[in-house]
């Protein structure tokens, strides 16, 4: 049985979405692989589905099919907004590996200052008061997307970008970040 997905909007409320084509959509932050499946699960198993591209242990279930840029950065965090991988894009925007930011919090590794224009007013307020995607996100479980953002990476120079975040629709929760410099 399929959990009861949310969605924002001018109040917060649970809505049951059906996907078009009656199977959910997929994308692998490792390599950007997008695709349909009618399935969760590896076979017969309960373990999660991993990519049929590059064979990444998780991908991220969608809403709907996303079509992120070319030069676009993935990065997967914990329920706790912690990263647990830099995937596609990511060294290419930050200059951060893996090994540099596992188990540290999203928001200190790329130093995130989101800009105005957020439509979720119940978002949890950031450092700098503007409402923080990440947040809503994660308390939520509801998708932020086209969200402006300044990106202050370790070591490297401050950068414009938009941020799109997916929660992750399973029991360990979590979310997808990506960012696509401007």
């Amino acid at each position: 049985m399929k959990p009861p997905l949310r969605r924002s909007g001018s109040g917060e409320r649970r809505v049951f979405w059906r996907y078009a084509s009656g199977v959910p959509f997929f994308i692998c932050p490792n390599c950007g692989n997008r695709e349909l499946s009618n399935s969760r699960t590896a076979g017969f198993s309960n373990r999660p589905k991993s990519c049929s591209k590059c064979g990444a242990g998780f991908i991220f279930e969608l809403l709907d099919d996303y079509y992120p840029a070319p030069d676009a950065a993935f990065f997967t965090c914990d329920k706790d907004g912690r990263v647990l991988d830099v995937g596609r894009g990511g060294f290419e925007l930050t200059g951060l590996k893996d090994e540099d930011v596992i188990g540290r919090p999203i928001r200190d590794v790329l130093g995130l200052e989101w800009k105005g224009g957020d439509d979720v007013p119940e978002a949890p307020p950031a450092e700098n008061g503007e409402s923080d995607p990440i947040g809503t996100t994660l308390e939520w479980g509801v998708r932020s997307l086209g969200k402006r953002v300044q990106v202050n990476a370790e070591g490297d120079l401050p950068a414009e970008a938009v941020a799109d975040v997916f929660p992750a629709y399973d029991d360990d929760g979590g979310l997808l970040l990506v960012l696509t410099p401007e």
